[in-house]
């Protein structure tokens, strides 16, 4: 078995580490720090997560951390897992396991081990399949992690067909890390992600849903996305990806969909902030937009006699299915609507440098746009992918033009919170009507007004309601003055 000691001391590791095997040690019990941690001192990082393996089932590991733990938790016992807080470091540490999957059964079946290293093997992948004894320092890798970390290789411990149908969830991570940490998939892990990927089903829209976010939030996400479509897997997981792969002739030239919308994908990435901007990345929304932000073009793509192809209003329909694939994967209402918004408004601006806008239109795009803005601003720029030089500047120049035209607009009229110059209990006011949909269609039109006019005085404002109010008022309404 491969080993060595590592000095805990240089390792950067919190003081609470070595604590922690010493109280274990002197119950005489094992604890070993273990998985992504022990992973990550390799690539140069300290993991925020602290990861414990252990001889003792839960109940003798709750004996031990009586006393020292500021405070526990039980709800993984279950699984031999035990939480606990010590200071300013959450802790958790689990059982030695030997899990055994029912192939149709989304949930494991838990059975406690008593050997380190063959809970190593249970794991998912070599780099992840490390431990760290404590207090000693002694690395245990008997599968080769280092090696593979090396290599920037992804394996499997046992065999990748074993390991993918215990738990079939792994295949989505296997794609998660190649995003996160830039490994290449062996070989063996390919073809078995590839002749497995139906074994998805069985994994719940809610355990994929976080795979995915992780992935699309990696340090590569196209190589993630790659490997999904590649194998399989997203035939599972976002079926509209490997869709943009449309067959072209001779006849019929376009833009590669797909590999255009990975490009996207990969500049919205790079226009992210820093932490204190006002699109701070990693951001899920924006990339996953980037991604799916051409997913209608599949159903929207018509020839012409010349050879001509046409995508008509594929934002519209990309929304809709955008929309659809987030709801089946779980996604909560509000992410499913930001990302929805900027499908739908990624091709707004287009036609804005030949054309021109007038400030109305200026307005309108912000409005739409509402607390999306920031994000179409990167999405729309990472829409550009054309090799010719001259239109690549052209449109930024033309963007350019337009924040600057938003921001100058903004500083005059707060255009962020736009709202009509009268609200609804002026309208009610000024007309005699109670609260109902008529309110309502007023409070549309004063808005309107407002987009297309700017800024109106209280009596400038009042006319045009008026106005408004002598061609649209219900018949029984009658005059405002006679109420």
């Amino acid at each position: 078995m491969p080993s060595s000691v590592l000095p805990l001391a240089d390792l950067g590791l919190p003081a609470v580490v070595q604590e922690f095997g010493e109280l274990f040690a002197a119950h005489g019990a094992e604890l070993s720090l273990v998985g992504g941690p022990v992973r990550d001192l390799f690539l140069g990082r300290i993991s925020p997560d602290l990861d414990f393996t252990t001889d003792l089932d839960p109940d003798e590991v709750l004996k031990v951390i009586d006393g020292w733990a500021d405070t526990h938790w039980e709800i993984g016992k279950a699984f031999g897992t035990i939480g606990l807080r010590k200071g300013g470091h959450t802790l958790e540490v689990t059982t030695y396991r030997a899990e055994q999957y029912d192939p149709a059964s989304r949930k494991p079946e838990v059975v406690f081990g008593t050997d380190l290293v063959e809970d190593l093997r249970r794991r998912d992948f070599t780099v992840n399949a490390m431990a760290l004894r404590l207090p000693s320092g002694e690395l245990v890798d008997p599968f080769g992690g280092v090696k593979d970390l090396h290599a920037k290789v992804l394996d499997t411990p046992g065999t990748p067909e074993d390991s993918f149908s215990d738990d079939p969830l792994r295949m989505m991570r296997a794609a998660r890390f190649a995003a996160q940490l830039g490994l290449q998939v062996s070989d063996r892990v390919f073809a078995a992600m590839t002749e497995m990927a139906a074994r998805l089903e069985v994994i719940s829209a809610e355990r994929i849903q976080q795979e995915l976010i992780k992935l699309i939030n990696g340090t590569y996400p196209v190589a993630g996305i790659e490997l999904l479509v590649d194998t399989g897997l997203a035939e599972y997981v976002v079926p509209e990806v490997p869709a943009l792969k449309l067959e072209t002739d001779e006849a019929h030239h376009h833009k590669d969909v797909y590999q255009h919308s990975l490009t996207v994908m990969r500049q919205a990435a790079e226009l992210e902030s820093d932490a204190e901007g006002p699109v701070p990345g990693p951001d899920f929304v924006l990339r996953f937009a980037a991604l799916m932000h051409d997913i209608g073009k599949p159903a929207t793509r018509r020839f012409s006699p010349s050879g001509a192809v046409t995508f008509r209003h594929h934002d519209v329909v990309g929304a809709k299915l955008v929309k659809k694939r987030m709801r089946v994967l779980k996604f909560d209402n509000d992410t499913t609507a930001a990302v929805a918004k900027l499908v739908e408004l990624h091709m707004r601006f287009y036609g804005y440098g030949e054309a021109g806008w007038t400030d109305s239109a200026v307005r309108r795009y912000v409005t739409d746009a509402g607390d999306q803005l920031q994000r179409l601003h990167r999405l729309t720029r990472a829409d550009v992918t054309t090799r010719n030089r001259r239109k690549a500047r052209r449109l930024a120049e033309s963007y350019d033009d337009l924040e600057r035209r938003i921001d100058e607009l903004a500083e005059q009229e707060e255009l962020a919170a736009i709202r009509p110059d009268l609200d609804g209990k002026q309208i009610m006011a000024l007309l005699g009507i109670k609260p109902g949909p008529v309110v309502g269609q007023a409070y549309k039109h004063m808005l309107d007004v407002r987009l297309e006019e700017g800024p109106l005085s209280e009596a400038e404002a009042t006319e045009r309601l008026l106005t408004w109010w002598e061609k649209n008022k219900p018949a029984e309404t009658g005059n405002p003055a006679d109420n």
